[in-house]
């Protein structure tokens, strides 16, 4: 669980296309935005921040969002590939992280790890 995180993106336009994709089926939708930053979460607390880095970004970050259900897990792995994204691992149980672990891995369009996981 974390509270906020921020990104830093080589395209905010692009990054923004992406996880406004990407997040809708687990519930998140785009919020504050400026010039250089736009944050993503819940209506009334984005947790997510992307800021333009103004040159090719430096990335590796993984980002693992909590998901309702395994049908979100597996509709956020296909919006967020629709959107640009690259396949990191496709939807499913994963039994070396826990019993009950389903998830799903997409690489946004700056490389970064983007992982929705259901616990149940």
């Amino acid at each position: 669980m974390f509270d906020h995180i921020g990104l830093r993106v080589h395209d905010l336009e692009a990054g923004a296309r992406f996880y406004t994709a990407a997040l809708a089926p687990l519930g998140c939708v785009p919020g504050s935005r400026g010039a250089d930053y736009a944050g993503f979460g819940p209506p009334d607390a984005p947790g997510l921040w992307l800021h333009a880095a103004g040159v090719p970004a430096r990335t590796g970050v993984h980002v693992c969002f909590r998901a309702a259900s395994r049908e979100a897990v597996d509709r956020f792995h296909a919006a967020g590939l629709a959107a640009g994204g690259r396949d990191n691992g496709k939807p499913g149980p994963r039994p070396d992280y826990g019993p009950t672990y389903y998830a799903a891995f997409v690489r946004d369009p700056d490389g970064n790890n983007v992982e929705a996981v259901c616990l149940r």
